[in-house]
């Protein structure tokens, strides 16, 4: 599968979906399917896309959240996996688009493309695992966490670049999250 297209499955008709986007090309690859104030692209921190979805998770109960992420960064933040099995906050869906390379540093193998299983680190974790199949549903819908791993092709495709600004993305996500008195707090 091509990385772009799956998380162009997993964003259409997202409604109200808030998206934490994970370094690099996970980040690319949400604001090609459309850039949207409701995602948060990670700039500079690479494994916490997790860890601030689970933030967001638990101080936004009522909403859904959704972190798409790649393997490199997951494999950087595993602790999160662990963090979030114990807090089991049920509206966080985890996917990690897992191409087995780090594309960010020049394409050399991660560790899953030699056999580190993080579907099964997950759900030792107390991570619920579905399939790629299943997503969309139990990203809506259904008693979270979720994890997903989506195996992709290692490509190099041109970038769509979120904005860089750290202030702007921070102010724009937060409006859209809290409304438009959001700046007054």
């Amino acid at each position: 599968m091509k990385r772009r297209d799956a998380v162009q499955q997993l964003l259409l008709d997202r409604g109200e979906l808030l998206v934490v986007a994970g370094l690099g090309s996970t980040a690319w690859d949400c604001t090609a399917a459309g850039d949207s104030a409701l995602t948060f692209p990670m700039w500079g921190a690479m494994g916490q896309a997790a860890m601030i979805g689970l933030g967001l998770a638990l101080a936004q109960p009522q909403r859904r959240v959704l972190v798409i992420t790649g393997d490199g960064e997951a494999l950087m933040g595993l602790g999160a996996f662990a963090t979030i099995g114990v807090q089991q906050p049920a509206n966080l869906t985890v996917v990690v688009i897992d191409n087995e390379h780090y594309g960010e540093t020049g394409m050399q193998q991660t560790h899953t493309a030699h056999g580190v299983d993080l579907a099964g680190i997950a759900r030792a974790c107390g991570l619920k695992v579905v399939a790629f199949e299943e997503a969309r549903n139990v990203i809506h819908q259904g008693a979270g966490p979720h994890f997903v791993v989506v195996k992709v092709e290692a490509e190099k495709i041109p970038l769509v670049l979120p904005p860089r600004e750290g202030a702007l993305l921070k102010a724009r996500f937060r409006r859209a999250v809290l409304g438009p008195n959001a700046d007054l707090d």
